[in-house]
């Protein structure tokens, strides 16, 4: 389905505003995306309602600690039955290693199924003179691409990066492998704060797995109508 490969940010501080928006979406979208504010706010009960509504769950922490806290809270957040989760890329192979090897073990005890763990590479607010400024040396593109070949060998599913650096991703760590990626925006979109971005249907042409899309949805005047636009735009390209 042309709307599995849409994720719905909810960017929200409460549940209520959260629910109301799933509500207006319906049937068009059944992937959400719930970050830190979210998570905290509701203390993690939006889970709980987005499964009970069967929606899929990107939960988007960004874990990054040592690799002992970071197995255990990973193992955590599959436990809530989340579909996809976050680790930050730069936290290093061992920390993603011991905490997939720690998922999939709660996961088989669980006898739950073992949720898409994705590594972030360079957040999509950044610009080159950005990550300079936070002590990278190479350019984003070349950052972006060590970090992503090493989730590939610590076994992580895929990555968060931007869609400009999806092509690249795919031929040098396959087709199979990941991206995820915000800073997905319309045509009819503000441009917001995200510096890297692209529409929903170069997106698709250049091979991004999972759009995340916020605003352009949640601040519509009619959020179902800007969801189903995107679905029908990405609908275009693949079928």
């Amino acid at each position: 389905m042309n709307s599995e490969k849409l994720i719905v940010a909810l960017d929200y501080a409460y549940e209520n505003e959260a629910r109301e928006l799933v509500s207006q979406l319906g049937d068009t979208v059944s992937y959400y995306k719930v970050g830190l504010e979210l998570f905290l706010n509701t203390r993690g009960s939006i889970i709980d309602y987005l499964k009970h509504k069967d929606k899929k769950v990107f939960l988007d922490l960004k874990f990054h600690d040592i690799p002992n806290t970071v197995a255990q809270a990973a193992a955590w957040a599959a436990s809530f039955g989340v579909d996809m989760f976050t680790l930050h890329a730069s936290g290093g192979a061992e920390m993603m290693r011991t905490s997939v090897e720690n998922v999939s073990d709660i996961c088989a005890r669980m006898n739950i199924k073992m949720p898409q763990m994705v590594g972030v590479t360079i957040l999509t607010s950044f610009d080159e003179a950005g990550i300079a400024r936070v002590g990278y040396k190479d350019s984003i593109g070349d950052t972006v691409l060590n970090l992503a070949k090493l989730c590939q060998e610590s076994n992580m599913r895929g990555v968060v990066c931007s869609p400009h650096e999806v092509a690249q991703i795919k031929q040098v760590c396959g087709s199979n492998f990941l991206t995820v990626c915000p800073g997905i925006r319309p045509v009819w979109a503000a441009k917001g704060d995200q510096k890297r971005i692209t529409t929903p249907s170069d997106a698709i042409k250049i091979g991004v797995d999972y759009m995340v899309v916020g605003r352009p949805i949640t601040k519509a005047k009619d959020p179902q109508e800007a969801a189903f636009k995107i679905v029908e735009e990405i609908g275009g390209v693949t079928e």
